[in-house]
């Protein structure tokens, strides 16, 4: 089995990263959505887990999830901490995951959900959960969590973005 270099490892995300994840979150705003700044380190503030790959200072991808607890107000976050079995604490809930174009194709994003599911496991956490976008299409991120093993559990419009989203989980 081949080792995978230390640089291609989810690591802790440091300040001199703040910059250029920002700027990699903004490149992708579509898929994600576009923050300022000082939201985007609130958001990391909030994390349960926030995780990037990467060269120190210019990485390469990121994940940030969080918990139920979390005082966050995304519609969709929102959306799985009102619903499920134990809705008040039971899942981790993946605000965005973003591999930068160059760095596609080699195993970033699924590093870093593994790394995910073992903490959120290791919290005593019954689930992951995500949204994906059904309008405009995500066709690639759609593939990636089914051969994750995630699966519907809801969807909505979102008038105010402009998208339909799918919600998807992931028992662990």
């Amino acid at each position: 089995m081949t080792e995978i270099p230390e640089r291609r490892q989810p690591r802790p995300i440091l300040a001199q990263d703040l910059a250029g994840l920002h700027a990699l979150n903004e490149a992708h705003a579509r898929e994600t959505s576009s923050m300022s700044p000082e939201a985007f380190v609130r958001l990391l503030g909030e994390a349960f887990l926030a995780r990037a790959v990467g060269p120190e200072g210019a990485p390469e991808a990121l994940l940030i999830a969080l918990d139920a607890a979390a005082d966050y107000d995304s519609p969709n976050f929102l959306w799985f901490r009102a619903r499920g079995p134990d809705a008040a604490g039971d899942f981790a809930y993946v605000d965005r995951v973003i591999v930068s174009e160059r760095a596609r194709g080699g195993g970033l994003a699924r590093r870093l959900y593994a790394e995910l599911f073992a903490s959120a496991k290791e919290a005593g956490l019954k689930r992951v959960v995500c949204e994906v976008n059904s309008d405009p299409p995500n066709p690639a991120s759609d593939a990636f969590h089914a051969a994750l093993g995630f699966r519907e559990v809801g969807s909505a419009r979102l008038e105010d973005r402009g998208k339909t989203v799918r919600y998807l989980e992931r028992l662990l």
